[in-house]
């Protein structure tokens, strides 16, 4: 029975490797989610960039994920930029002392068809190497873990994806979620290889739905290097909200887990839209700091293309 269970297990793995070697492509992303969870699986090592993540190529670790000449060549073919911009992210809150702080910036970009039906929205988040917290002793750098983009509540099933420049250490995508929550995930602990690996006590790959409905969901405390990290499920949920598509990854300009992601890579959503300019949608990107490892809940929210007639909602809160 062993050796029956063994050779299951080994011929399960194998189909799941092979799946996802064949998987390289935007995503169907639907307006329901998916069944049971707002949320769909990408890049499945790294344990969420707690521990050594491998890079998408076209052979491996590629669902979700495409191959474009660079980044301001559209993911799909048929597609012309046709909008272009960078925004400043600021943080002004308690933890900025009230004061603003640019912890980076965010390329935000938009590809049309031919047809001018379909666009295909592009964000990038590049982190500054600030210190965000002044009034803390040592550097904090300001640690995103989510992007939610807002504006779709009307465009039904969109199709979403990433691309990260071959030879850079910008993150991947671990998940992609139709919905507002950001949710927390972290490493059992963060002082080994083997526990980096591991997940948190109660955290999951993939948070049920219904729940919560915060932008962020998790524990809201810092842990440090030895703490044994634990939750409940109530904190491991996400309601599905068709106005967002939320990308998982792990960037900072210096990891307090070790490693070193500079950026997002570049994400997409391609979804109806029409001719003439592109609107500009006030709030239409959030980024998340889900406290994943020695930080707290932050959401900092800018402006960002989207729809037209998009207004995102909910407004943000300050800080999350």
């Amino acid at each position: 029975m062993k050796q029956i269970s063994l050779k299951v297990a080994v011929a399960t793995a194998l189909s799941l490797l092979s799946a996802q070697a064949m998987a390289t492509g935007l995503v169907a992303v639907p307006a329901a989610g998916f069944s049971g969870t707002a949320y769909t699986l990408c890049n499945t090592t790294g344990n969420f960039g707690s521990s050594i993540t491998t890079a998408p190529t076209t052979g491996a670790n590629n669902t979700c994920a495409v191959f474009p000449t660079n980044e301001a060549t559209a993911p799909v073919s048929g597609f012309t930029l046709v909008a272009n911009a960078s925004r400043p992210v600021v943080l002004n809150n308690t933890y900025t002392n009230f004061t603003n702080v640019t912890v980076g910036t965010v390329t935000d970009r938009v590809w049309r068809n031919a047809a001018a039906t379909e666009c295909i929205y592009g964000t990038k988040y590049v982190p500054a190497n600030v210190d965000y917290r002044p009034t803390v002793s040592g550097t904090q750098y300001f640690e995103v873990n989510d992007i939610a983009r807002g504006g779709f509540s009307s465009s039904g099933t969109v199709q979403a994806g990433y691309f990260v420049v071959s030879g850079t250490n910008a993150s991947p995508i671990y998940r992609i979620g139709r919905t507002y929550t950001s949710v927390q995930h972290r490493a059992l602990q963060y002082d080994t290889a083997t526990n980096k690996a591991l997940p948190g006590t109660n955290y999951v790959a993939l948070p049920p739905t219904p729940g919560s409905t915060a932008s962020i969901n998790g524990e809201d405390f810092e842990i440090n290097a030895t703490t044994t990290a634990t939750t409940v499920a109530a904190n491991q949920t996400a309601n599905v909200n068709s106005e967002w598509v939320d990308f998982t990854f792990d960037a900072t300009w210096a990891d307090d887990d070790g490693s070193t992601n500079p950026a997002s890579p570049m994400t997409y959503v391609q979804a109806a839209c029409s001719s003439g300019s592109i609107p500009v949608a006030t709030n239409a990107i959030r980024l998340r700091q889900t406290a994943q490892e020695f930080a707290r809940f932050i959401d900092v929210s800018i402006d960002g293309y989207a729809p037209s007639s998009a207004t995102p909602l909910p407004n943000p809160s300050v800080p999350f």
